[in-house]
């Protein structure tokens, strides 16, 4: 409880010296040691700030390119416009996007209450795109490759990987070399004229279906080992078990459910789960996960994990490996990692907004599956690549559910937000680079593990080496593509991940000159297989 200041409790008695409660003591004006001044300390403070701005400032602009379906296509039959109103195909109410293109244009919060909604759900957040981050580099000065155009055959082969996405979702990863469905998904996107999955001789095999294309991808199993293996949680230890959803429960396989969720209304068909926590072992698994995750989950316990490895896990540039007298914490220990990996992913979510909202407004891959649909029963007729129409992936979905839509693993299908780049796939590249700036990327990781067929059990793995930087990588591809497989994010949305890098290092660039200690900078792998130095 507070009490009342009396008189009689504190009593200057001249200067530099107080009475209180009887005793005397010396007052002194500042008891700050150290090499610098406060007045100079201000100064350098300014001068780090104000240099960081100035050399994000002067980096080259970018242009900001698109695949230019919004401008081909009259009926903006190639970009999102989920939760505004459509008409019985499916089209987007021309009046409704107009509204929506001028409130985008003109960043007025006014003008984005005036845009009409088809039905109950929001359009997620599109103000986020106008949004300054202090550090690192501004979300307008990161650009991106256009997405593939709506007609082309790169969109026919994402869209085909797609339906194989969903008819393989309960496969687990461990039969993918043996499984009917997957060896038909290998052997036909192999035949796609431009599919750019990874591939080996330049065919898809069942080792490298549906994986990314990082360093790193292509070894051991198909799930990282820090999406797998328990984490270390202050005084408690998380086991990697989570709740799923039940097998073969698809959703948004009915036109009529596809045109009200297209509209703004909520599924008729809620979502089901396993009663039983399973570790990630197969498609839908890794989708449900990617659902219910918040931004850097992943990467806080990947964090976890390898700080439990100890120093040697460290990268070889942490000052503090060198010290015989001290340890890091908020620089170069785990607070400083901890802090990045958070700090960035916000960043990058950001980053993702604007090339979603301001840049690229792609449609989403269940928008593109209505297309589909209503192009092969005549209802319209859609520029829609020959290739993607004459799959037998789209054959094997009609005859397992009546329609051509794209069977969803979420019951409200994807969210309202363009779909490129995945915000998933920024988060991804961001906390992934910040971790390999700060862990030694060559350090094996011990007693690796892979999930049970059944996901209740982790078994030992034998095969190659997994290095942190390999894993890593892995994770991101496994978090950056996770979501395709519930069918909401088409391969090519994990451009994201170069989006996110680019933040990550950014944050890091303009954090390299605040630090007192001999460090000789932040040295790690892109995602392209290049080093780079910070």
């Amino acid at each position: 409880m507070f009490g009342v200041f009396k008189m009689s409790d504190k009593v200057l008695l001249n200067e530099g010296k107080v009475a209180q409660g009887g005793n005397t003591f010396n007052q002194v004006e500042s008891c700050e040691i150290g090499p610098t001044s406060t007045r100079q300390r201000r100064e350098d403070a300014f001068q780090i700030r104000r240099n960081a701005a100035l050399f994000q400032k002067n980096l080259t602009l970018p242009g900001h390119p698109c695949n230019g379906d919004e401008n081909l296509f009259v009926n903006k039959i190639g970009n999102f416009s989920k939760g505004l109103p459509h008409n019985h195909l499916g089209e987007v109410d021309l009046n409704a996007y107009n509204d929506m293109i001028r409130a985008l244009s003109t960043g007025s919060p006014d003008d984005f209450e005036f845009i009409p909604l088809g039905g109950v759900t929001k359009l997620a957040s599109p103000q986020t795109a106008y949004a300054f981050e202090m550090v690192g580099p501004d979300t307008h000065h990161i650009s991106m490759i256009p997405a593939p155009a709506f007609s082309s055959a790169w969109s026919a082969g994402e869209m085909t990987e797609l339906y194989w996405l969903a008819l393989t979702r309960d496969v687990p990863f461990a039969k993918y070399n043996t499984d009917p469905l997957t060896l038909a998904a290998a052997g036909e996107l192999s035949g796609f004229s431009d599919f750019r999955g990874p591939k080996v001789n330049g065919v898809v095999t069942t080792d490298t279906l549906f994986r990314g294309d990082t360093p790193g991808d292509l070894t051991g199993p198909y799930i990282s080992q820090f999406l797998w293996k328990d984490i270390p949680y202050g005084a408690t230890t998380i086991v990697q078990r989570y709740r799923t959803t039940a097998a073969g429960v698809d959703h948004m396989t009915s036109y009529e459910d596809w045109l009200n969720t297209q509209n703004g209304f909520p599924s008729s068909t809620p979502n089901q789960f396993d009663p039983t926590p399973r570790y990630i072992r197969n498609g839908r698994d890794l989708g449900e996960w990617c659902h219910r995750d918040f931004t850097f989950q992943g990467f806080l316990g990947a964090c976890l994990i390898l700080l439990s490895y100890g120093p040697a896990a460290l990268s070889p540039s942490n000052p503090y490996l060198r010290s015989a007298t001290q340890n890091g914490r908020s620089t170069f220990g785990a607070p400083h990692i901890l802090d990045f990996v958070a700090r960035a992913t916000r960043a990058a979510d950001m980053a993702a907004w604007y090339q979603k909202w301001l840049v690229h407004r792609r449609l989403r891959p269940e928008e593109f599956g209505g297309r589909v649909h209503n192009q092969l029963t005549g209802t319209a007729n859609y520029p829609i690549n020959q290739e993607l129409l004459d799959s037998q992936a789209i054959a094997d979905v009609y005859s397992k559910f009546g329609t051509y839509l794209l069977p969803q693993a979420y019951a409200e299908g994807c969210p309202t937000h363009p779909s490129y780049p995945a915000g998933h796939a920024c988060v991804a590249g961001a906390g992934a680079t910040m971790l390999k700036a700060f862990f030694k990327e060559s350090f094996v990781i011990p007693n690796p593990v892979v999930a049970s067929t059944d996901g209740l059990s982790l078994l030992p793995y034998s095969g190659p080496a997994l290095t942190v930087g390999g894993e890593l990588n892995k994770l991101a591809s496994n978090i950056g593509l996770g979501r395709n497989t519930a069918g909401v994010h088409y391969r090519s949305d994990g451009e994201g991940l170069k989006v996110g890098e680019a933040v990550a290092i950014g944050i890091l660039q303009d954090y390299r000159k605040t630090y007192n200690e001999n460090f000789s900078g932040f040295s790690f792998t892109k995602f392209d297989g290049t080093k780079i130095v910070i």
